[in-house]
């Protein structure tokens, strides 16, 4: 064995090299799947990696068919001057799917850190394992969860979307459910740009403060969350069919730099909640 492997707490795991020089692609794809399966967040760290978006989307499509944006295979995630959309921006970003207002939701994310944030500068990107939420959550809360659907629109540079999904729904491909959620903004966390238009049904308007605070403190419970701090080289593989993501804000100007791909399942799984898309 030419790497380590060391579980995370409480989910994932990071596979590191025991010699320096090696590279992602010396990694055995089947070895590093059935990591994925069990583990849900696999990172790759201390390989060396890839000189260009290019060799990175290669990469990826030995994972699986890529699926395709208006710019492309490869998000470049970086702060914009003035952004028009809270994913350019450096505030942070609420628990949500990625795919959740496209035609297909993909498998997996895989991700690229070109350049990590400074240290102490924020910037970590945030996970919650719904399946461990929802095994740590009383019967009370998942009966209460179960009554309840969002209702999701969101219109920014490359789609204008409607998508309706119950709050706990089936894993598309393996026998256990899943929490399908978009995380409101929460508003003492500063300005956020391009926010969604979000309701929910299902739940009494006097009860709809308790169903947000009670799903976000399971989300959020140190036994189901785990915040990945960045390190330049990181290749970090996350199961988009079983965790809820964000962001945590970053000091704007912070150089962080993270490059995105997401990967179909096979075969691509068709969004079953779109009822609108342009």
């Amino acid at each position: 064995m030419n790497f380590q492997v060391t579980h995370l707490k409480p989910f994932g795991a990071i596979v590191e090299p025991k010699a320096q020089g090696a590279s992602v692609k010396d990694l055995d794809l089947k070895a590093l799947h059935q990591l994925f399966l069990q583990e849900q967040i696999v990172v790759l760290r201390g390989f060396t990696t890839f000189k260009n978006s290019e060799e990175f989307a290669s990469y990826c499509e030995t994972w699986g068919e890529i699926s395709i944006w208006p710019f492309g295979k490869v998000l470049e995630l970086v702060e914009q001057e003035n952004p028009q959309d809270h994913i350019f921006d450096h505030s942070y970003v609420p628990m949500h799917w990625d795919g959740m207002y496209r035609p297909q939701v993909p498998e997996y994310q895989i991700f690229h850190c070109v350049k990590a944030p400074l240290s102490g500068h924020g910037g970590r990107t945030t996970f919650s394992n719904t399946v461990l939420a929802l095994k740590n959550a009383s019967p009370e809360l998942k009966a209460f969860w179960g009554k309840v659907t969002g209702i999701y629109q969101r219109e920014m540079e490359f789609y204008k979307s409607k998508t309706v999904s119950p709050i706990i729904t089936k894993h598309p491909k393996r026998d256990f459910s899943v929490i399908r959620y978009n995380e409101p903004p929460s508003a003492d966390k500063g300005h956020f740009v391009n926010p969604p238009d979000l309701e929910f049904a299902g739940v009494p308007v006097g009860e709809l403060e308790a169903f947000h605070q009670g799903l976000k403190s399971a989300l959020y419970a140190p036994e189901n969350f785990y915040a990945h701090e960045w390190q330049d080289g990181d290749v970090v593989i996350t199961d988009n069919f079983t965790l809820l993501h964000g962001r945590e804000a970053f000091t704007s100007k912070s150089p962080r730099h993270l490059q995105r791909v997401q990967v179909q399942s096979s075969p691509p799984f068709d969004n079953p909640g779109l009822e609108s898309y342009k």
